[in-house]
């Protein structure tokens, strides 16, 4: 009997070990393929976040209006997409604004009329968005509201009521033509200190912006001053998304009252 008890354990031993072993198999090959899925999936983030870094670098840049100083072209709770190639490339271009180099790359100077975002000169971690209304070499001056170019009146003209859809202020909205023919709305809420300056003379290199609601912008007239061309960031293009009453866009239950649908994917 002895030898068949020996025979008996070493079978069992033997199926124990059989059955153990497709078990570490199928275990080792799931870690394996969950560990390879975790890999893919960071794999396809990164991917995505460098290809948002590259389009936000090189070609369309999103921003938000905080401010009503370019009423009634902007609004405030409009977004829009800015083109950052229209004028080249700058430090400022990039994420962090390095100071890789200095100057533009790939340069073309911004026209006469042209909505633009920029970095403010005195503090360039801010971007403002102005209207570009004197080029290099200009000489510049507001005389009784209406803006002088070389000594040369810009037409103005009267174009009805602008009625604000937050705070419902009524104002006079005027239609001006610059010299390139580039036409848009300004507003005029009163007599202020900016209706009558001094005679701004632009250096080379730089351009002269102003805000389009004209008593109520911060710009080349006042703390702004002259803008470098190096400090212009994009060309704003459409305005893709606009919402009213300083509402999150994301907070999507405040849409039905708050969306400005007629703004939507306007040209500028």
């Amino acid at each position: 009997m002895k030898p068949f008890r020996r025979i008996l354990k070493i079978t069992i031993e033997v199926d124990n070990s059989l059955s153990e072993e497709p078990i570490e198999k199928e275990n080792k090959e799931k870690a394996k393929h969950e560990g390879s899925a975790i890999g893919e999936t960071l794999s396809v983030i990164v991917q995505a976040l460098i290809l948002a870094v590259i389009l936000r670098t090189l070609l369309f840049q999103p921003f938000s209006i905080p401010s009503g100083s370019m009423k009634d072209t902007l609004l405030v709770g409009d977004y829009l997409f800015v083109s950052k190639f229209s004028y080249g490339y700058s430090k400022h271009s990039l994420p962090f604004a390095p100071d890789l180099f200095d100057g533009r790359i790939w340069s073309s100077n911004p026209e006469r009329g042209d909505v633009a975002v920029f970095k403010f000169p005195p503090n360039p971690s801010i971007d403002y968005i102005k209207r570009v209304v004197g080029l290099p070499g200009e000489k510049i001056q507001m005389i009784d509201g209406v803006l002088h170019i070389n000594g040369t009146p810009v037409k103005r003209e009267r174009a009805g009521l602008f009625t604000d859809d937050e705070t419902g202020q009524i104002v006079q909205s005027y239609k001006e033509t610059l010299p390139n023919g580039v036409t848009y709305s300004t507003l005029d809420l009163n007599v202020s200190s900016t209706d009558n300056t001094r005679v701004f003379e632009v250096p080379e290199g730089h351009y002269f912006m102003m805000g389009d609601n004209r008593d109520n912008s911060s710009d080349s007239r006042l703390s702004a001053g002259f803008v470098p061309l190096e400090n212009f960031v994009g060309k704003a293009q459409v305005v893709f998304f606009s919402i009213r009453n300083e509402k999150h866009p994301l907070a999507i239950w405040e849409w039905p009252e708050n969306l400005r649908f007629d703004r939507f994917f306007t040209g500028l």
